[in-house]
């Protein structure tokens, strides 16, 4: 089927350093493995893509995921009308992306797994993580496809830390095992996260070991959906420090403030 919108671009999207397992795999076609399934994108043009799957799942599934109910345009015109010139550029150049409504659990290790270390490094350690406890599964869609989902909290709680090692994840091992016994013992609730303030949220993620205030946010606003969000990671520390010189008021994007953290990020990641 297709889905046109004016702010849906899929590159962006995966190359936006909120997903880890969207992977070109020819030209303008994005294959994603998310909640347990595995879907093709093709970009068709600057406002239209198709996508691998039935009207039923789209309605049920995907169109939550790229959360096509949220006018983006909306801060784009925003942007547009403002005077902060760096923002009219990054908006412009990244009004392809959208903020995903991924799994909290996935978003929960995969930002555990992504401390001081680069995108490719990070997928790769996803990757092997899914392969050796995920649950292995068949696109009949696609030509009977094999792919592994994203494990789960009780596979997680229960790896060996040797098992963990052996996959390059070096000290996140014992984080990752710790995160996962919190999920599956219930001692955090990801999806009443949900329905906390980002603030609240926050605040029960930096109780988890290996979760620090970085790291919590990026799952308060790519796990939970919290777009007020707005996790300071390398590049965004260059706009603040480059751009704004520290005097960056992210007050006045209240409300929204995790999607203008994304054109940042996009945009300053295409200038270096």
């Amino acid at each position: 089927m297709i889905i046109e919108s004016n702010n849906i671009n899929i590159r962006q999207i995966a190359e936006s350093g909120q997903c880890f397992r969207m992977n070109e795999i020819k030209q303008d076609t994005f294959s994603l493995i998310a909640y347990g399934r595995y879907l093709q994108l093709k970009q068709l043009d600057d406002t239209a893509i198709e996508i691998s799957c039935s009207g039923e799942e789209y309605e049920l599934i995907w169109k939550d995921y790229f959360d096509l109910s949220y006018d983006y345009n909306r801060i784009i015109q925003k942007l547009m009308k403002g005077k902060d010139d760096f923002l009219k550029k990054a908006g412009d150049y990244g009004k392809g992306i959208r903020i995903l409504r991924q799994e909290p659990f996935e978003i929960l290790i995969s930002f555990i797994i992504s401390q001081n270390k680069n995108i490719p490094s990070i997928k790769k350690c996803i990757e092997g993580i899914c392969n050796r406890y995920g649950e292995f599964k068949i696109s009949e869609e696609h030509y009977k496809m094999g792919y592994y989902a994203f494990p789960t909290p009780g596979r997680l709680a229960n790896a060996k830390k040797e098992e963990l090692r052996e996959l390059k994840l070096g000290y996140r091992d014992e984080y990752i095992i710790k995160a996962a016994q919190a999920i599956h013992e219930g001692r955090i609730n990801l999806d009443q996260l949900k329905a906390c303030s980002h603030e609240e949220a926050v605040t029960a993620l930096k109780t988890i070991p290996g979760v620090g205030d970085k790291v919590a946010n990026c799952i308060s606003l790519y796990g939970l959906h919290h777009i007020e969000a707005f996790p300071v990671d390398v590049w965004i520390n260059k706009v603040l420090n480059e751009v704004y010189q520290n005097s960056f008021d992210v007050e006045q994007y209240q409300g929204y403030a995790g999607i203008i953290q994304q054109y940042m990020f996009y945009y300053m990641r295409s200038l270096k």
